[in-house]
């Protein structure tokens, strides 16, 4: 299996079907951006249920902020199962599936549906998002009310939601031949930046050396912008997935607490007495300096090219400055939004921390590049893949 970075120009040997029904319908681009549109509620959902128990605390199954957690999951788990019976009705009709927009076709159930891979991961989430939402339901109805994210229901549920955001990258990276595919990789990765690291407040109760959230924060955030990057194989995807994040920052950062606000009033709940000046909840943890980051992993990609450095190490390299820079920032981070500010020693150990996860983080990203590209509609030449030199100075 080759890990070489992708080359910056090369093109498909010919049309996919995702071309195909991008020029004569809009099935694919339709269905792809309605999954992200579910995630992107989904996200939204759960950021504003965070604030909500901070600034208000009591909720029920059924608030608001929940509605929107749960629509969003079925918006995904809807139209996925849709594009697996418009798949499986193309296949009993004769027509060839093989490159079916979402990805490779996958036989279910020993042939009774051919699922593409992108939509059968979102569906699939979408579903056990549905059992775990019923075992959250049983769940309060024993122990009551409770604001903890690592409860076994509560961590089932974003491991569910997890799943059908990384069915959504796999969508659009399944189409990266295509505008709207590129688009879709560069907006649905930052979802799943935020989202990604909630899941291992599963590990918190653990007395482990590093706190989980913050090594979950490093991973995620750094092995998803060198996926992204090598999944699309332009050097300035990186600064755009980070500029993305930043902006759904801004964003989450104002509709949290204002969503939390105006749902109290309506509702005629006091917020709480002790409230402060303390930033947002999720949105306070989400990476502010990934621009910084993005910046120093495509300037060692660049540097990796001209230096002719191999391939197969150059993602580890590239995760090292990253990982570094994420693992540095987020300490300053905390310190600039009114936590205490880290001393040399702690700056040092998450500095060295983020730099031994960036590479993992770039190891990992590098292997799973090569399937998303593998599962893509149309992808390079196996030469140009393979061997950067075939197409280099295009």
């Amino acid at each position: 299996m080759s890990t070489a970075l992708p080359v910056t120009g090369s093109r498909a040997s010919q049309p996919s079907l995702a071309v195909k029904v991008s020029r004569n319908g809009r099935t694919g681009p339709v269905a792809a951006n309605t999954v992200l549109a579910g995630t992107m509620i989904s996200l939204f959902g759960i950021s504003w249920d965070i604030q909500w128990h901070v600034d208000v605390g009591p909720d029920t199954f059924f608030t608001l902020s929940h509605l929107m957690l749960y629509s969003g999951s079925a918006i995904a788990g809807l139209t996925s199962l849709a594009m697996v019976l418009i798949a499986t009705a193309a296949q009993r009709a004769g027509q060839s599936v093989d490159r079916f927009p979402g990805g490779k076709p996958v036989r279910v159930l020993g042939g009774v549906f051919r699922a593409p891979l992108g939509y059968l991961i979102t569906g699939t989430g979408a579903a056990l998002f549905l059992l775990f939402g019923l075992l959250d339901l049983w769940w309060h109805s024993l122990y009551g009310f409770d604001a903890v994210l690592d409860s076994p229901p509560h961590v089932g549920l974003f491991l569910s939601i997890s799943f059908s955001m990384v069915g959504s990258v796999i969508v659009f990276a399944a189409a990266r031949d295509t505008r709207w595919g590129r688009a879709g990789v560069i907006l649905s990765i930052p979802v799943l930046i935020v989202f990604g690291p909630i899941t291992t407040n599963a590990f918190g109760a653990l007395h482990l050396p590093v706190d989980p959230y913050l090594l979950g924060t490093i991973l995620f955030s750094t092995l998803l912008l060198i996926l992204g990057t090598l999944t699309i194989g332009r050097p300035t995807t990186a600064l755009t997935i980070a500029a993305t994040l930043g902006a759904l920052q801004l964003v989450l950062w104002w509709f949290s607490p204002w969503a939390a606000r105006v749902y109290a009033d309506a509702t005629g709940l006091p917020l709480r007495d002790n409230l402060g000046d303390d930033p947002p909840g999720l949105p306070s943890a989400i990476p502010a300096f990934m621009l910084v980051a993005a910046a120093a992993g495509t300037a060692l990609m660049w540097l990796s090219r001209r230096r002719g450095w191999s391939g197969r190490i150059a993602p580890q390299i590239m995760g090292a400055g990253g990982g570094a820079v994420i693992g540095l920032s987020l300490p300053i981070q905390n310190a600039l939004f009114g936590g205490s500010g880290p001393t040399s020693a702690e700056l040092l150990e998450i500095t060295a921390t983020g730099l031994v996860t960036g590479v993992l983080a770039g190891y990992l990203a590098a292997r799973l590049a090569v399937l998303l590209r593998d599962h893509s509609t149309a992808s390079v030449t196996n030469a140009s893949v393979t061997n950067p030199s075939v197409t280099k100075g295009r």
